[in-house]
């Protein structure tokens, strides 16, 4: 049975060394032998968060960092991304479901992590997102029929 874990990193706004602590996070989900299917899912929403954090937050200063803190469990994976970025409102990104946003590439990612992930939450000032994924079980899904 494997322990609880915790860490802390600090990289550089450089999507090489994202994806150093992406393929951490996966290697330790594959040894509490998490689902195929849930580790496909946090690799997925992890790239896409560190690649907003990165691109979008920090604009690729090398002045500026990320800090990610990441606890895993054999039930769980939490993991907040941090930028230096001034952050942006959930709110103002366009669905990119509806008819008029088909073509325009904002708001994929953030709509794929939420597909993906159990939760999906971000601070008030935007710059910081917080990812959780339950081993085993399937994020809830939009009522389609409510609308």
């Amino acid at each position: 049975m494997s322990s609880d874990e915790h860490f802390e990193v600090t990289i550089p706004s450089d999507t090489s060394e994202g994806q150093a602590v992406q393929a951490r996070i996966v290697e330790a989900l594959e040894v509490r032998e998490y689902p195929d299917r849930d580790v496909f899912a946090v690799r997925l929403a992890l790239e896409e968060a560190l690649v907003n954090a990165i691109k979008h937050g920090n604009r690729m200063s090398p002045d500026k960092s990320v800090e990610i803190n990441c606890w895993l469990s054999d039930e769980r994976v939490r993991i907040e991304i941090q930028d230096e970025g001034e952050g942006f409102d959930r709110t103002d990104v366009p669905d990119p479901t509806l008819l008029e946003n088909l073509e325009r590439p904002c708001g994929r990612g953030i709509m794929l992590m939420g597909a993906f992930m159990n939760l999906i939450e971000y601070n008030e000032q935007g710059n910081k997102v917080t990812l959780e994924k339950v081993k085993g079980v399937a994020p809830e899904q939009p009522d389609a029929e409510a609308e």
